[in-house]
């Protein structure tokens, strides 16, 4: 299976190919660049490969949580691509696709939200490319994260919430951790990873994943 992968929900924009278990991969600091620099990537790495994008099985991407622009960027990149080829869609989470970067079986997954919050989730490996979601992501303050039994241990924490909120997530947890694996951000190998095992859909029905509804408002305005 030939798989297209990109994610653009932080300051970075990553590329991936998936071909027939071999991934080749590009990865760009982007600030706010993504729009710009996205379609010349997918165009770079396709020409790399000596591929059209006719040629791929399914165009997966980065839906979330993270930056509002930057989701909006990958879903509608690639409804477009997808529209324009026929080709079907995969929307993967970014909080899942940090698990996959490090080779843990239970893995807790912190992003940095801004505005003092994180999305977070929990996730337990059943094989390589496949994992059990053990608390769905949610948006919430660092000491509010889901807590685990105390006698529940050798958990893993990854990802710039463990960054940012060190000492609230590291006291919040401190029965659990065995490990924070710091700087770790999605990228476009595990969404390509975690696409080979999932559905894909019609481009019409790709959604990004938000889980803060009121992105437009001011900070005092989000606690109405």
């Amino acid at each position: 299976m030939k798989i297209l992968a990109f994610e653009t929900s932080t300051e970075f924009c990553s590329v991936a190919l998936q071909l027939e278990g071999v991934a080749i991969e590009k990865e760009a600091h982007a600030g706010q660049r993504h729009s710009e620099i996205l379609l010349f990537m997918i165009h770079e790495m396709l020409e790399k490969a000596k591929l059209t994008l006719q040629q791929m099985d399914s165009i997966a991407f980065g839906a979330g949580p993270g930056s509002f622009t930057g989701l909006r960027i990958a879903c509608g990149v690639a409804q477009g691509l997808a529209y324009a080829t026929g080709i079907p869609v995969i929307g993967i989470s970014t909080l899942e696709a940090i698990a996959q970067k490090i080779d843990k079986q239970k893995v807790i997954v912190a992003l940095d939200a801004r505005m003092g919050e994180i999305y977070h989730a929990t996730y337990q490996k059943v094989t390589n490319h496949r994992w059990e979601t053990i608390s769905p992501p949610i948006l919430c303050l660092p000491q509010q994260a889901p807590t685990l039994s105390d006698t529940d241990s050798n958990w893993h924490g990854c990802g710039s919430g463990f960054d940012v909120y060190h000492e609230e997530l590291s006291s919040r947890y401190c029965e659990n951790l065995q490990q924070i694996h710091c700087n770790l951000h999605p990228h476009a190998k595990e969404i390509a990873q975690l696409a080979l095992l999932r559905p894909r859909i019609d481009p019409a029905n790709a959604t990004p994943v938000y889980l803060r509804n009121k992105v437009a408002l001011k900070e005092n305005e989000r606690q109405l």
